[in-house]
């Protein structure tokens, strides 16, 4: 690792989507899975990767489809990352969750399970499949009953946000350890399918603050949701702490099933394709002097729109940048952001 040694950005966590197959089609997926592209990495391109991770001294990886699961060897990936000392969790659908697949994720050491839960049954099967409500629930009773930590991640949209208390009436009665909510991007199907996804992150964040420590498990506000607002440093990873930028190519990278590497998996667009591991190593991807400029050479002066007169502008440095992109077309500039509204 002649490179890597001394530089100054390490990689210390990855999403990985190892297939694009999937057993939905959901109308506000952003990378409009489905079907399995047709040059996924093979099996041994994928853990010459896994190497490649822990060489470099990654920490975590999230495994992600499509659906992970219908990836024959999805064991045999995620094994690999277990055995070399990374923490690895999977999210799911929770649609093909059975006892062989729990049985294998206590065998090779899963740290944990996360299940997509979009809403009530009747919004949740709205947009994904009939049924696919129930499987989830299944799904996560299934992981506890088998002791595999459980999350639970909703993606919000103007539909949903505020059937939030709903939906906690209900993971009030499953063992889950954490509860993440997020924006739904307007990028994928959900561009094409016209999807409205503008909410005001205000009285979400109100909400997560409110029954905060009413529960067992937590809440937490994902990157892309409710900067500034007077509940977020109650309810951020990092607890007293306001969100501190997008750490896209700085810490983490993402990486597509035929190998593309981006700073974050969220960042789906061709043009934050910094490399390909079929021609270069994550090494050599990742210690470009040139690749993830749009983190690694920020600089406040960049700023647009509200984010530009903020006076936590360079701190937050606009959220998320895939966010940005999506919504405004702009990496610097945040929509959601309720500029201190309380």
């Amino acid at each position: 690792m002649n490179n890597y040694g001394n530089f100054p950005f390490k990689l210390r966590s990855c999403v990985w989507e190892i297939t694009l197959s999937c057993s939905f089609n959901c109308a506000y997926c952003g990378s409009r899975g489905g079907k399995a592209r047709e040059n996924e990495l093979t099996t041994e391109e994928c853990l010459r990767v896994c190497r490649e991770l822990a060489a470099m001294g990654c920490r975590r990886v999230s495994l992600i489809g499509g659906e992970v699961f219908m990836r024959k060897d999805w064991a045999v990936i995620a094994g690999e990352l277990t055995a070399r000392g990374i923490t690895t969790c999977i999210i799911t659908n929770g649609f093909s969750m059975n006892q062989e697949i729990i049985n294998t994720l206590k065998e090779i050491g899963i740290e944990s399970i996360a299940v997509s839960l979009d809403g009530p049954e009747r919004v949740h099967d709205a947009y994904r499949m009939k049924g696919s409500y129930r499987k989830a629930l299944a799904c996560i009773q299934a992981l506890a009953d088998a002791e595999i930590p459980v999350s639970v991640i909703s993606a919000l949209r103007k539909d949903n946000a505020g059937l939030l208390p709903e939906l906690f009436e209900t993971l009030k009665q499953y063992p889950i350890f954490a509860w993440q909510i997020q924006a739904c991007s307007p990028m994928g199907n959900a561009e094409d399918n016209g999807v409205e996804t503008m909410f005001d992150p205000v009285p979400v964040m109100k909400f997560i603050a409110s029954v905060q420590g009413t529960v067992p498990f937590y809440l937490a506000a994902a990157d892309n949701i409710g900067y500034f607002t007077p509940e977020e440093t109650s309810i951020r990873a990092r607890k007293g702490f306001h969100f501190g930028g997008c750490s896209a190519g700085l810490t983490t990278c993402g990486i597509d099933s035929v190998g593309n590497v981006r700073g974050c998996e969220s960042m789906y667009d061709e043009c934050f394709t910094e490399g390909n591991l079929r021609e270069k190593s994550l090494e050599e991807i990742w210690t470009d002097p040139e690749a993830f400029l749009y983190n690694r050479a920020f600089d406040e002066s960049l700023l647009t729109g509200k984010c530009a007169s903020c006076p936590q502008g360079a701190y937050c440095a606009a959220g998320c940048r895939s966010y940005n992109f999506f919504t405004t077309g702009k990496l610097y500039e945040n929509c959601l952001c309720p500029g201190g509204k309380s």
